[in-house]
């Protein structure tokens, strides 16, 4: 698998923001959806956020609705993840990826497709 270039992670107290982004030029005609998932060291990876970028439409776990929005700047090829009032329950390790992929299944079942980066954490205190 290749490598998408993340940063925007570290730590915030409950109710900040932060904004992580990703480098997304060189799998961005080769995939349809783009994505942020993360996971806590025991747990299963979750899907955050998808993008597919096909149409622009935008897919959000229940529990971030409202609170992360996911876009992309087009002109320089970065995929973004503004995060607002944090909570500790966001606590996680996230990760930006690419892939072919139905964006709505992809989030609920966010699987090793495509491309990954090497993850940024995020570290919400209450």
């Amino acid at each position: 698998q290749g490598q998408l270039v993340v940063s925007g992670g570290g730590a915030v107290q409950a109710g900040g923001s932060l904004r992580l982004s990703c480098g997304v030029s060189t799998y961005k005609y080769s995939t349809n959806s783009m994505g942020w998932f993360r996971q806590v060291p025991g747990k299963e990876r979750e899907g955050v956020a998808v993008l597919y970028t096909r149409d622009g439409s935008t897919f959000y776990a229940d529990s971030v609705k409202g609170r992360f929005d996911i876009s992309q700047d087009n002109a320089k090829n970065i995929l973004y993840l503004q995060m607002n009032n944090l909570q500790p329950e966001d606590t996680a390790m996230y990760y930006c990826a690419a892939a072919q992929a139905d964006p709505r299944l992809w989030l609920l079942d966010p699987r090793d497709l495509g491309y990954w980066g090497q993850g940024t954490q995020v570290t919400v205190s209450s």
